[in-house]
């Protein structure tokens, strides 16, 4: 069968069943809504966490940075994996001790205020919709190049998909979508890194392959690859440019940052007990890892093979470079969607592929009468398109597309539901309408649901950077606002709902000033970013991934300062923080 017809069928079928388990599993009071009853299983819940958590950045573009970034894409696999386990240790099992639908509702009872809500809200809402940019990007790059249509129509396409699914079933619709999702996106994103290490090193086992020779050869594929990128003018690939401070705070910025996120840690709400909180935050773990330990093996693969496909002879060579006449299908394919990009510069009908913004390699470059980079491909395609680039069978490719789609789609998800019950259950009931009926409440939710749906396709058009890259502002924004109020209502009595509210006000702000003013993110319709993005012109030479770290710091800072300037908590608050700490068996 033809890839078209293939790609079609397979991820049809997908569809069908996400659809059809959204409406079997139609929520119908607020519970199932926001935390589908607290009826999931530890095991589905580890499942749904892992396909919530393995978003877009982390099946399409986080091998993509690591194809093109090498050693300086490792921040990535660091700061999400040990965030996770920060998460699942410190910050999970507690907040479900205590036993509320939203995270907001926990800083409200906490910190003994509306407004410590309104603004924990506000936070959520920021991290929720830059999140979910990424995502949609993500969705609208599959279904723009496996339905061969322009990438705004397949954003439009996939918001379709996630409004019929996230605003009809809620959590408990959502939960068990992803565990589908889940066996979708892992068996998509495995599957062919078998079959690309097998033809690459002979080794059928990804993580292993990652450190194994070329096949016939006693050559690594790390030191060939090393090799291969140097002989075009690129860093080496087991090198990096990042500073140890910005390596550092990006780290930490996406670990705290993970502790901090409302959609993860709504998760946990959704099981009976809190012992079964944290069974399942082990299942998750285990169902990430698998993921996350192929992907270096995946970036790797996927950049040896671009450039042994443009490249194929000898570097310099008049012969040595790829007709582009006789390009591959693939690459026409993806020239179709804008993402892959190719201009003859030095009109010699061969496409040259190295780094042009190189000045040591420029003189090089123009002795093999090459007249800049000619081929230009998009980050975030990397995994979707190494199926093809490796020449595999199209069901893989087929597979790929689901996958891909499988992991856009359930984060997505996710995200518009926290945002959709912060905005009805904790601002519409909680402060404005609170004697608000069930029903009414859950038709909110579902209106808001849709509202956010719109907003983030607008915003997934335009995103300020690759998938990974936005993603990571995300998770700055919750390290900078929502963690240290979480991290300090659990384990700092003293902290009071004014140093709590100022905190948070500060972390948001400074951090989300600091990367609109040089990524542009909300604003860009009035001219951000305003800033040129490079070192020289950073805050201690941190990057606008790696600012939530101060933010972060602020954040405490002033919380601790306001809070022992002011008032004490109530003994009431001293108490509620006392029995959510003490361990009970449940």
């Amino acid at each position: 069968m033809e890839l078209k017809a293939l790609t079609y069928l397979i991820v049809g079928a997908t569809f069908v069943l996400y659809i059809a388990i959204a409406v079997l599993s139609r929520a119908e009071s607020t519970g199932e809504f926001y935390i589908a009853g607290k009826t999931v299983s530890p095991l589905a819940n580890g499942m749904a966490t892992a396909a919530d958590w393995m978003s877009a950045a982390s099946f399409i573009s986080m091998a993509g940075l690591i194809a093109f970034s090498g050693y300086d894409a490792s921040v990535y696999l660091m700061g999400w994996t040990g965030g996770y386990v920060l998460l699942a240790l410190f910050i999970a099992p507690y907040l479900r001790k205590f036993g509320k639908f939203t995270v907001p509702e926990f800083i409200g009872e906490r910190y003994y205020s509306k407004t410590a809500k309104i603004v924990a809200v506000l936070c959520l809402i920021f991290v929720s919709f830059t999140y979910v940019a990424g995502q949609m990007r993500g969705v609208g790059i599959v279904f723009s190049r496996f339905l061969e249509v322009d990438v705004t129509v397949g954003l439009i396409i996939g918001m379709s998909v996630v409004f019929v699914y996230a605003v009809l079933g809620g959590m408990k619709g959502i939960t068990y979508t992803q565990v589908a999702q889940y066996c979708v996106l892992i068996f998509a994103y495995t599957v062919p890194a078998i079959f690309i290490a097998l033809q690459v090193t002979g080794n059928p086992i990804p993580q292993l392959a990652f450190g194994g020779n070329i096949n016939g050869t006693d050559i690594s594929l790390l030191g060939k690859l090393d090799e291969l990128v140097t002989s075009l003018g690129f860093n080496q690939y087991t090198t990096g440019l990042k500073s140890k401070v910005d390596i550092f705070c990006i780290t930490l910025a996406l670990m705290v940052g993970t502790a901090g996120l409302p959609h993860v840690i709504v998760r946990f709400f959704t099981v009976p007990t809190v012992k079964d909180a944290r069974t399942s935050a082990g299942f998750a773990l285990l169902f990430i890892a698998i993921l996350y330990t192929t992907a270096p093996a995946v970036g790797s693969m996927a950049r040896y093979n671009l450039i042994n496909t443009v490249q194929h002879g000898e570097v310099g060579s008049p012969q040595g470079n790829l007709l582009y006449a006789d390009r591959p299908d693939w690459m026409v394919r993806w020239q179709k969607t804008g993402l892959v990009e190719f201009e003859d510069m030095n009109n010699d009908g061969r496409i040259q592929f190295y780094n042009d913004k190189n000045p040591d390699y420029e003189s090089q470059a123009s002795k093999f009468g090459w007249s800049g980079n000619e081929l230009k491909v998009d980050r975030d395609i990397m995994v979707l398109a190494n199926p093809e680039i490796a020449g595999l069978p199209n069901w893989v490719i087929a597979l790929v597309a689901a996958g891909g789609i499988a992991a856009a789609l359930s984060t997505a998800a996710g995200l518009l539901l926290v945002i959709s019950s912060s905005i009805s259950h904790d601002i519409v009931k909680g402060i404005f309408f609170p004697r608000i009926s069930e029903k009414k409440e859950l038709l909110t939710g579902r209106i808001a649901a849709a509202i956010a749906i719109v907003i983030a396709g607008y915003l997934g058009f335009d995103p300020p950077g690759w998938v990974a890259e936005v993603v990571a502002f995300a998770f700055g924004l919750a390290a900078a606002s929502l963690f240290p109020a979480i991290f300090l209502g659990i384990f700092y009595k003293r902290i009071n709902k004014f140093g709590a509210i100022a905190g948070m006000l500060t972390g948001l702000f400074f951090t989300y000033g600091y990367i609109e003013y040089f990524k542009g993110l909300f604003l860009k319709v009035i001219g951000s970013p305003w800033g040129e993005n490079l070192p020289a012109n950073w805050l201690f030479g941190i990057s606008p991934e790696g600012i939530g770290v101060i933010g972060m710091f602020l954040n405490f800072m002033v919380a601790i300062t306001v809070s022992y300037m002011t008032a004490k908590p109530p003994q009431s608050i001293v108490d509620l923080v006392d029995n959510i700490r003490i361990p009970r068996s449940e």
